[in-house]
């Protein structure tokens, strides 16, 4: 085999997030296979590439990762360079293991080209830190979405014990992350943020409390969205609500 299989990390959305070596990639690319929720303008990158869809979406309907890793297989037979493009960064719940293991299983040559993973891109879009000095020194990215057949997926003992925590592809699932946190003991006034869309134009964030998120999930739209979780979001969740109580004066 001659080519190479890169898996390059699209970060959060906005195309000039992108490292300059993905962006080099993607042009010099000879076909492309992305994520669901890789946006058009960081596709039109790959000018030159035959582009194949292989998202996840919840509750739609998802290619299954055996394809994927067979596609990438056969893909690197053809062509010198394959992207398999993944949203954010492809070290963080984007099943790289999987697919570093079946290729380099296969005599694959495959190397990891880093991206801005979506916890950081929330923070940066609300203006938080994740870390404190003095007051959060721990952050935890979690998710408590699980496969069937996986192991018992313990996120909830890492929110527990982090000053900090970025719950991802959880959104959906408020309710249930709600009832859980609180039933193990965390505060129902720990300030909470649902940032939904980050780095792109439509972005947009809801703030509130943990025993409202059920509440504050039901305000996002259909766009990717992350809860934040953190006595860091203090500062932010009272500038949000001094803000709504000036537009509510002014009516």
């Amino acid at each position: 085999m001659s080519g190479t299989v890169y898996l390059v990390g699209a970060g959060p959305g906005a195309v000039d997030l992108l490292t300059l070596r993905a962006a080099r990639l993607l042009a010099e690319a000879h076909i492309v296979f992305h994520d669901a929720l890789v946006p058009a303008p960081i596709l039109a990158l790959a000018a030159r590439a035959e582009k194949v869809a292989v998202g996840k979406r919840c509750g739609r309907h998802s290619t299954a990762q055996s394809f994927i890793n067979k596609r990438l297989a056969d893909a690197v037979r053809q062509h010198r360079i394959v992207v398999r493009l993944k949203g954010g960064d492809p070290m963080l719940f984007g099943r790289a293991h999987e697919e570093l293991s079946y290729l380099r299983a296969h005599g694959v040559r495959v190397e990891v080209v880093p991206g801005v993973t979506a916890a950081l891109a929330a923070a940066a879009e609300i203006g938080v830190s994740l870390t404190r000095r003095g007051a959060a020194r721990s952050a935890a990215f979690v998710t408590p979405r699980q496969a069937d057949g996986e192991a018992p997926n313990d996120w909830l003992r890492a929110v527990l014990a982090a000053d900090t925590s970025v719950i991802y592809m959880g959104a959906g699932d408020a309710a249930a992350i709600a009832q859980a946190l609180l039933g193990a003991g965390k505060p129902a006034g720990t300030p909470v943020a649902i940032v939904e869309n980050a780095s792109l134009p439509q972005a947009r964030t809801v703030y509130g409390r943990l025993g409202e998120l059920p509440a504050l999930a039901a305000e996002t739209g259909s766009g990717p969205a992350l809860i934040v979780l953190g006595e860091v979001l203090s500062e932010a969740l009272s500038a949000a609500r001094r803000a709504t109580a000036r537009k509510a004066r002014a009516g």
